[in-house]
């Protein structure tokens, strides 16, 4: 499951074929959990689904490690998944202690009926939860109502900074290693589309990255939701995106 950092379903980045050569090799990749080390204690781990209208779907997520004890940023896309990410972490030696899910789709709050089945603390924000219980989805066991959470003192930051991909995005800030885990509120480089708007506020969005732009301008790495990591140029690549695009 432990690979060295692979970022392979870029699409853009594959050799040239056909599309429909593309299309069935996409269809035959393994969708199989993966997880690589970012920087010391702190892992990237990679779902994937196949969503109609979008193919193979790769959905990015952390786990970040303090003490023994790991701390989940955003689910996998399924309880089985989630239920393999468990069971690495426990095979590294290592205690579940928490996750925290930023937003309430699928892709990020998926293993968390999972994770509260084995007792571990699910934290969203009361925005999540709500959308959680309206759509009858497993709902978290610790909810926040402010616009800022300590999930793990000097390790682990929460910000709601406003509206975007959706009402209710949330960013995690990992001050040691001066990583910024946006979600689906920032866009990879490898993004020329927004991807799913249907819930998204998109005239708050540009705004609401500035914000992110303007409080972690330390950020050495920045994670989007979905694709490849990189650095501050994705937020700048973000509102590029939301700046383009035709106002209806």
């Amino acid at each position: 499951m432990l690979s060295a950092p692979s970022f392979a379903h870029e699409t853009e980045q594959q050799p040239a074929q056909s599309n429909t050569d593309a299309a069935q090799k996409r269809q035959q990749q393994p969708a199989e959990l993966t997880l690589s080390l970012l920087v010391p204690d702190v892992y990237l781990h990679q779902s994937y689904k196949q969503v109609s209208g979008f193919g193979l779907v790769e959905s990015n997520g952390l786990v970040v490690v303090q003490d023994k004890q790991a701390f989940i940023i955003d689910t996998p896309w399924a309880d089985s998944d989630t239920a393999k990410l468990v069971d690495w972490i426990t095979l590294q030696g290592l205690t579940v202690a928490a996750s925290i899910s930023t937003h309430s789709h699928q892709d990020h709050t998926g293993g968390i009926g999972y994770l509260n089945s084995q007792g571990i603390a699910t934290w969203v924000s009361d925005k999540t939860q709500n959308l959680l219980t309206a759509n009858k989805l497993s709902s978290a066991s610790h909810t926040f109502r402010t616009k800022q959470l300590t999930l793990q003192q000097q390790l682990i930051e929460v910000y709601d900074l406003g509206a975007g991909h959706t009402v209710d995005n949330l960013v995690v800030w990992l001050p040691n290693q001066q990583i910024l885990f946006g979600g689906c509120l920032i866009k990879s480089l490898n993004s020329r589309t927004l991807g799913y708007t249907g819930e998204a506020d998109v005239e708050q969005w540009p705004l609401t990255v500035a914000k992110v732009q303007a409080q972690f301008t330390q950020a050495k790495i920045v994670v989007p939701g979905h694709g490849k990591i990189g650095d501050s140029s994705l937020l700048s690549h973000t509102i590029d995106l939301l700046t383009q695009q035709p106002q209806g």
